[in-house]
């Protein structure tokens, strides 16, 4: 059952956490724009206040490549926007190599990432007591958590770090584009293995390791959220503030 609810915890906070995401990555260019008033400032602007999750992200590619014995090539950090308008904010080049080595390298930073996240959330802002209070609908336990997060040394610096790096470890496209051969795979592995009748024995073993590693995404996933929704309002406000200071507005 530990296994089964790792994996519905992680599919219930996905959607939100994307959605959120989405609307923070647009509203911030958006506010560069009224800012700065020029597309290349605005996207510096933008890719400085991304820039440690970005560095992170990219650095997970780097070392997971070398972790498993494939080859790098080209390290950048720096900003470019593709053909298709979509801003990349850094890559890794690696040689081709197979798909399930691929995947791995793919997965890298949502791994490094929701690990920061959740060592930082439950080690320097004490968010586990917020989350039972949660989990429990204790309203009075909800406030005193919030309040005792609030009163963490260098809170800023902590919901800063942990909102540039969630809002950048979820993979892009080209990083989940070996994902899919990899769950054909699985799946035909697991069939096997159910037919044989080794299923559970197979479930046993690997079970619980991974559903441990689901939850720590899942922690990560919900303490992103809860921070997004900490960050919106502010980021709303500045970018009505800036609309009704420069008469401009953006339109998304």
């Amino acid at each position: 059952m530990d296994f089964l609810s790792a994996w519905v915890w992680l599919f219930l906070t996905l959607i939100p956490l994307l959605t959120l995401e989405r609307w923070i990555h647009r509203h911030i260019q958006g506010i560069g724009l009224l800012l700065l008033r020029h597309p290349d400032l605005a996207t510096i602007f933008y890719a400085a206040i991304f820039f440690p999750g970005v560095a992170l992200h990219e650095t997970s590619h780097w070392l997971a490549a070398k972790m498993l014995g494939v080859q790098t090539a080209r390290f950048s950090l720096s900003t470019k926007r593709k053909a298709n308008g979509i801003l990349r904010l850094g890559y890794v080049e690696t040689a081709k190599v197979d798909f399930i080595r691929e995947a791995l390298i793919g997965l890298a930073p949502l791994i490094s990432g929701s690990i920061i996240v959740v060592l930082i959330g439950y080690s320097r802002l004490g968010v586990g007591p917020l989350g039972e209070a949660i989990a429990k609908g204790n309203f009075d336990a909800m406030i005193q958590g919030v309040a005792d997060i609030r009163k963490s040394a260098d809170v800023l610096v902590w919901l800063y770090l942990i909102f540039t790096v969630s809002n950048s470890m979820m993979p892009s496209a080209s990083d989940r584009r070996a994902w899919l051969p990899l769950t054909v795979m699985l799946i035909l592995i697991g069939i096997a293995l159910y037919y044989v009748g080794a299923g559970p024995l197979v479930l046993r073993g690997v079970g619980e390791p991974l559903a441990a590693g689901v939850r720590v995404i899942a922690s990560a996933f919900s303490i992103t959220i809860g921070v997004n929704l900490l960050i919106i309002p502010l980021v709303w406000l500045i970018e009505k503030g800036l609309i009704r200071v420069t008469g401009m507005k953006v339109n998304y």
